[in-house]
This record gives C-alpha cells, sequence and structure tokens, in this order.
C-alpha cells in the first residue's frame, strides 16, 4: 500500500441549486462535489504539488471504449510523449478497494496501455508497475519521467 499525505490545498468550493460545486482546475469548470470527486481532486493535487506531475498531461474522465462499451477513466497521465503513462482509479471513502476496483482498471488498461495503474479512495492507495508483462505492487508512486 502506498501512504499519500495530501497536501493543503485551498479549493474553490460553492453551493449552487442545494448542490456543493467544486472548481476543477484542470477542467476549468465547476464540478458537483461528490465523495468521489473529492478524492480525485486531492490525488490531482498530491501528483502536481507533491509528485511534480505537469497537469497538462493529465486528462480527467478520459473517455474510452471497451468494445461498444464506452467507459471514463478518473485520470490518466501521459508521457511526453503523448502515451498513457498511468492510470487512476478512484472512489470514494467509503468505497473499499477490492478485486472488482482491480479488474476495472485491468479493462482500462486493455485500451490505454500504460505502465502504471493507480487506485485510491483516499484513505487507501495502491499502485502497480508493469514489467516484462507482468504487474508488480510498487510502494511509492513514481515520479514523474
Amino acid at each position: 500500500m502506498i501512504k499519500i499525505d495530501f497536501p493543503k490545498h485551498q479549493f474553490k468550493i460553492k453551493k449552487e441549486n442545494n448542490s456543493e460545486l467544486i472548481f476543477d482546475a484542470f477542467r476549468k469548470r465547476w464540478i458537483v462535489l461528490t465523495p468521489e470527486e473529492w478524492v480525485r481532486q486531492n490525488i490531482l493535487q498530491y501528483l502536481t504539488q507533491i509528485k511534480n506531475y505537469p497537469a497538462k498531461l493529465i486528462a480527467i474522465e478520459k473517455e474510452i471504449y471497451l468494445g461498444e462499451l464506452k467507459k471514463r477513466c478518473d485520470a490518466v497521465v501521459y508521457n511526453r510523449h503523448a502515451l498513457p503513462w498511468m492510470i487512476i482509479e478512484c472512489k470514494e471513502m467509503n468505497t473499499p478497494i477490492n478485486s472488482k476496483t482491480l479488474e476495472q482498471i485491468l479493462r482500462y488498461h486493455i485500451t490505454l496501455p500504460a505502465k502504471y495503474l493507480v487506485i485510491t479512495n483516499g484513505s487507501y492507495c495502491f499502485g502497480f508497475e508493469k514489467r516484462e508483462g507482468q504487474f508488480h505492487e510498487i510502494n511509492e508512486l513514481p515520479g514523474f519521467e
């Protein structure tokens, strides 16, 4: 398991029509603040502030196709050659990370063959690196290549 201490960040949050919204600086728009969105916004701040991943190389809710099915990856980090480098799947804090979550991100990997897979619910974070055709658990998120 990977230990992540989320950085302190001043998120812009507002109420509108009985909903709480958070400003997503990556997508440059207001988003409904769900528990999963809270985890996503915090992991994105961690990646850009602590690990120094370039924000311009991170796609949020990347649309992919699995056969006829249209799915969305929570976040995809691309390398400097515009190839998928890391897929991130976020769950809300009360959702356990289990084999179903792992199967979900492995399906995304079929379409986006990234070197790293990351699953987090904010409380727990697991990462895997693909080496020699196999996934190996990692103890920390890599620095950006």
